[in-house]
């Protein structure tokens, strides 16, 4: 790792933790003997970085520090794209260009010498089949979840019937080659899975849920808990 990278990741490491850090730990971490630990520490801190602390004790960043945005490493970078890859394969156009976006504003703003990692990574995804159960358009579903509003869905069920149902949407989910949105069903009283491909139609309401996105989403995590615990009750 060249040292421009491993003072970045210093500073990340020490502002992702509520706790010090001690040089061991940074070492281990950057894979790098501890006296380069001290040398790195001793530069940033000469460069006006607001980092306290000293060996033996470990060190801690001043909250208020602001990095410059997107200092990317060249593993986060590849993180990055690796997340792109996977979101193409959720054959989703909108979620697709929007990943596309993302790429093209850090290739934008990245040192020069970090554009290599972006134009040829060290990670890939195997090259396989997009996933075709997504046949609706996901973004007013998402503004729906974002915005907190109901929905008004017309459904096929497995066996061919159609119903109209009023749902409180609370996330899309995929799951292997499938895409669910999930979400609490006002005719069922209770959480429903439905599966994109069977919806026929979608309007998003005006109405609101009255109900905060994250408790919403809280209520969700517990009934599927229960479900999970009630399933393993069963084997």
């Amino acid at each position: 790792m060249r040292k421009a990278e491993r003072l970045f990741q210093i500073i990340q490491i020490l502002r992702r933790s509520n706790r010090p850090v001690t040089s061991a730990q940074l070492a281990d971490e950057l894979e790098v003997a501890r006296r380069t630990v001290y040398r790195d520490i001793a530069h940033l801190i000469g460069q006006r970085v607001p980092i306290e602390g000293e060996a033996g004790f470990g060190y801690v960043l001043d909250p208020r520090y602001d990095m410059p945005p997107l200092m990317l490493t060249a593993e986060e970078i590849e993180a990055v794209l690796l997340g792109v890859q996977m979101v193409a394969k959720l054959g989703d156009p909108a979620i697709n260009a929007a990943a596309r976006d993302v790429i093209a504003k850090i290739a934008s703003t990245v040192p020069d010498d970090l554009l290599p990692f972006i134009a040829e990574p060290s990670v890939s995804l195997k090259p396989d089949k997009v996933m075709d159960s997504l046949t609706l358009d996901s973004r007013p579903v998402r503004r729906a979840i974002r915005e907190g509003r109901k929905i008004e869905l017309e459904y096929r069920a497995a066996n061919g019937a159609v119903t109209s149902r009023i749902v409180w949407p609370v996330l899309l989910g995929h799951e292997d080659a499938r895409c669910l949105l999930i979400a609490w069903c006002e005719s069922k009283q209770a959480f429903r899975h439905f599966r994109t491909e069977r919806i026929l139609d979608l309007k998003v309401l005006e109405e609101t849920i009255g109900l905060s996105r994250g408790k919403l989403r809280q209520q969700w995590l517990q009934w599927r808990e229960a479900e999970l615990s009630r399933s393993r009750q069963a084997l």
